[in-house]
């Protein structure tokens, strides 16, 4: 007889959103394995929040009010997470220097702590003063094009209508403008095989491609000031490959470079500055690229939402989905809990008291006449 098959996680926003963080990360959710947190995210949405209307994509999820506001903002959450290593179930721990408790184990960082705030506002805001698009989506951790959001977009333009949208990804409690663009291209190099005994007979494809990588090297990023926050660029080799065998001199060699650049740069000058950069190089194919996004700081609710949390923005400078909305001509933003710098570390980790400032500063924010 077949043993019963484990019953499906349940979630409970009841108890808080620090609590609703604990029980999310332990749900294992790494990306293209999100159909349990996405089952179990939208029970409680079914269950628990009739004053949303419901639509599931995939193991994307998106929920909303119909009360006819003035305006509409979209919060939006992704639920998958990059592999696990020996990092869950969640456990708390004391931060040495602070004293502070912290809650340590993958996703909890990037970004469940984001999602858990989320859902319990999702679940207990029945009458926000605007009208809301909670967004929970699947496969953000990998390439762009498997994205559960841009998935949904496309089925479901109506669905993503709003005035302003704000990402829950980690900004250490702070609000972080915009986004860097992404590239990333594929610079190769030819040469001729031969003997090593007899190198001088072919040409060596490494080494002609050290000429390139010494030159980037001695690359210096731009600072580039939009909207009033400050972006920093970067050129970098992120992988190699080249070689035949210990005794063959190579005849090709490619490097993969990922070019991260301001939200005031084009894909297509993006795609410039790459090619002119690496212009002696024979081939340069561009194998990724994702457009930045403006802050949007000067949009009016995104003006009121700066004054109603109380902190001074900042630039993102890594690529979030904040570049999916403002695409749609949406101003966004990323307000969540957690240290960016911790986002996919083994010791991933996020402090209760972020978390429950995030809860407060939006739920405060959603509430107020003047949202």
């Amino acid at each position: 007889m077949n043993a019963d098959p484990s019953p499906a996680p349940r979630l409970d926003p009841a108890l808080g959103a620090v609590e609703l963080t604990r029980q999310l990360c332990d749900i294992p959710s790494v990306s293209g394995d999100e159909r349990a947190i996405a089952d179990a995210v939208e029970a409680v949405l079914r269950e628990r929040a009739p004053h949303l209307s419901v639509t599931r994509d995939g193991d994307t999820i998106i929920a909303r009010t119909e009360l006819g506001r003035e305006r509409r903002v979209a919060i939006a959450g992704h639920l998958d997470t990059v592999p696990i290593n020996d990092n869950l179930p969640v456990r708390d721990e004391l931060d040495a220097a602070t004293g502070e408790t912290m809650i340590r184990g993958r996703g909890t960082v990037d970004m469940k702590a984001g999602v858990a705030v989320q859902l319990l506002l999702a679940v207990e805001l029945a009458e926000p003063a605007v009208d809301l698009t909670w967004i929970w989506y699947d496969h953000e951790e990998v390439a762009s094009d498997l994205s559960g959001l841009g998935r949904a977009m496309r089925h479901h333009p109506r669905l993503f209508a709003a005035d302003f949208a704000i990402l829950g990804e980690p900004s250490n409690g702070t609000i972080e403008g915009g986004c860097n663009g992404t590239l990333r291209a594929r610079v190769t190099m030819h040469g001729r095989r031969a003997h090593s005994a007899r190198s001088w007979m072919g040409v060596n494809a490494i080494q002609r491609a050290g000429a390139l990588l010494d030159r980037l090297a001695r690359y210096e990023a731009e600072r580039i000031v939009v909207d009033g926050l400050e972006y920093r660029e970067g050129l970098n080799a992120v992988r190699i490959e080249g070689g035949v065998a210990g005794n063959v001199i190579p005849d090709r060699c490619s490097f993969e470079v990922n070019y991260r650049f301001a939200p005031s740069r084009s894909t297509d000058e993006a795609e410039r500055v790459v090619r002119d950069f690496f212009s002696d190089a024979d081939e340069v194919e561009i194998v990724d690229l994702a457009p930045g996004a403006r802050p949007g700081l000067d949009a009016p609710l995104a003006r009121r939402f700066v004054e109603a949390v109380g902190v001074e923005p900042n630039a993102k400078f890594g690529w979030t989905d904040v570049a999916r909305f403002s695409a749609l001509g949406i101003p966004a933003v990323n307000f969540g809990p957690g240290d960016p710098l911790l986002a996919h570390a083994d010791d991933e980790r996020v402090p209760v008291s972020q978390i429950e400032f995030t809860e407060r500063a939006l739920r405060a924010w959603l509430q107020a006449s003047e949202a």
